[in-house]
């Protein structure tokens, strides 16, 4: 079974989207759920996949069943199903380009102004995970995708070896220093988790597993 043929994935798509338009008319969800998943099911990708989507969407579930944390879920869930739907390795606006493609489908989806307009915002709101003090709809979607961070040390390994799989066209060296980068500017941030449960359960994993990594990414030769 391929990835865009996902019968329960789909399914939920499709409760999502009609629960967001609140019983007003408009077209077959299907269609944009299947090409959804076809984008999220493309070969460049080893880390932003399918597993991926459903985890976060997984963690959405999590939160909301631990504190009921988010204004609009339906929104933000929406927003899981489009953050990384453009997904290139090598292009710097996948965020962007997900956002426009999110406004363009969910406007023709049958979705209001506000609501398009929201799912776009929380789209973009990913490239830096810091949303603003009382966003509930940020701060569910971001420590959603960034609950990765606080896995098991050998599931947080997977994920480190699948983002270099992603980068495998930037050299050893420059895939060190870049990624050191990164995790520099998450471990810097006050708060890498913003909701109450997220910030109780996730934080201090996150960091000691990000810490270990850029360690390892900062050693010397041997």
């Amino acid at each position: 079974m391929t990835a865009d043929q996902d019968p329960a994935l789909l399914q939920r798509w499709n409760a999502t989207l009609l629960a967001a338009r609140s019983g007003r008319e408009g077209p077959d969800p299907t269609p944009y759920g299947r090409n959804l998943l076809s984008r999220w099911a493309e070969p460049q990708r080893r880390y932003h996949t399918v597993d991926h989507l459903r985890a976060v969407l997984h963690r959405i579930d999590e939160l909301t069943d631990q504190g009921g944390e988010g204004g609009e879920l339906e929104l933000v869930r929406l927003a899981a199903w489009f953050h990384d739907a453009v997904y290139r390795p090598d292009r710097s606006e996948n965020e962007e380009r997900s956002a426009v493609l999110a406004e363009r489908a969910l406007t023709e989806a049958g979705l209001t102004p506000h609501e398009v307009a929201e799912v776009a915002r929380l789209v973009r709101l990913t490239v830096t995970h810091d949303p603003d003090p009382g966003d509930l709809n940020g701060e569910t979607l971001c420590d959603a995708d960034l609950a990765i961070l606080a896995t098991a040390p050998d599931t947080y390994r997977g994920y480190t070896e699948a983002i270099r799989e992603e980068y495998a066209f930037v050299p050893e060296e420059a895939f060190r220093e870049g990624r050191a980068a990164v995790l520099r500017h998450l471990l810097s941030l006050p708060r890498l988790f913003h909701t109450p449960y997220g910030a109780a359960a996730w934080e201090e994993t996150a960091r000691e597993n990000m810490e270990r990594e850029l360690k390892e990414l900062t050693a010397p030769p041997a």
